[in-house]
């Protein structure tokens, strides 16, 4: 049993000057985006806003989203637009595989916007994007951010086969607030998710937002239920809001509680916690391999 002693703290509620930004610069920045504007691809990075892009693009290395920027979901939290995709390119695989070779990547990420209008869920391009980049960059490692597929394991089996190193699947939030912050989404329907990719053998991963009104304690459940559908890592990062269409932020959670949250979370059975304040799904995806 682990004993959980309460943190009061009051909650942060203005901007903190801990979530400062770095602006993109430098000769690397400059060519991960000249690489990705001539294959014509698309970026979580650009497309989600996130506050990591100068560092991760800086350093040479950027998350790449297939199967379009257009989502079918609506979900309240996130910048990525969302309607009716156009058709899927085909050669999207092979312009993506080519582009983590001219970026000369040792390990990549790879996700996509939720296709719910097609048959297979997408599943078939990103089957033949893993098998793609692979083929062409034989000593790479892959990790999959993917969506949930809608309860579709076929689909999921199809992504499985293809055996990236590491599978993402974000729960994003506690069970309370599912139905705000994710509406078309279950949080069972996630777990279960977690559990057939850890059960078919490979390393799996989940993260969420703090700072949406959840408590502690929700926090807290939420890694029982990843450790006990055996999820090997976890990322806990800080919620921004990306425009005033989106939910409001409700607090801005402090470095010593992300510190405490990594604590606990290792103490529960992760293998490894990412948890701090510009902490996103692909923070230092190459340590989790």
């Amino acid at each position: 049993m682990i004993e959980l002693p309460t943190l009061e703290q009051p909650r942060q509620r203005t901007k903190p000057d801990w979530l400062k930004i770095q602006l993109p610069t430098g000769p690397n920045y400059a060519s991960v985006k000249k690489i990705v504007r001539e294959n014509k691809l698309h970026t979580i990075c650009e497309d989600g806003n996130c506050p990591n892009m100068g560092e991760c693009w800086g350093s040479g290395t950027a998350t790449l989203m297939i199967l379009g920027n257009v989502c079918t979901r609506s979900c309240s939290f996130c910048a990525v637009a969302t309607g009716r995709p156009n058709e899927y390119d085909l050669d999207e695989p092979k312009r993506v595989a080519e582009a983590v070779k001219l970026m000369k990547l040792k390990h990549c990420v790879i996700t996509s916007v939720n296709r719910d209008e097609l048959s297979d869920k997408g599943s078939n391009v990103w089957a033949d994007t893993i098998r793609r980049i692979k083929i062409m960059n034989p000593e790479i490692t892959i990790e999959t951010l993917i969506p949930d597929f809608k309860s579709d394991w076929e689909a999921l089996e199809r992504v499985l086969n293809e055996k990236p190193e590491v599978i993402s699947h974000n729960m994003e939030t506690v069970k309370r607030l599912y139905r705000i912050v994710r509406p078309q989404a279950k949080y069972e329907r996630s777990l279960e998710q977690i559990k057939r990719t850890k059960d078919y053998g490979l390393r799996t991963k989940s993260g969420i937002m703090v700072g949406l009104g959840e408590t502690e304690e929700e926090v807290f459940e939420i890694m029982d239920d990843l450790v006990v559908n055996g999820c090997d890592v976890m990322t806990i990062g800080q919620y921004l809001q990306p425009t005033k269409m989106h939910l409001q932020v409700k607090e801005y959670v402090t470095p010593m509680q992300f510190a405490r949250y990594k604590e606990v979370g290792l103490k529960k059975g992760f293998k490894i916690v990412e948890s701090g304040p510009m902490v996103r799904s692909s923070y230092h995806a190459e340590k989790h391999v």
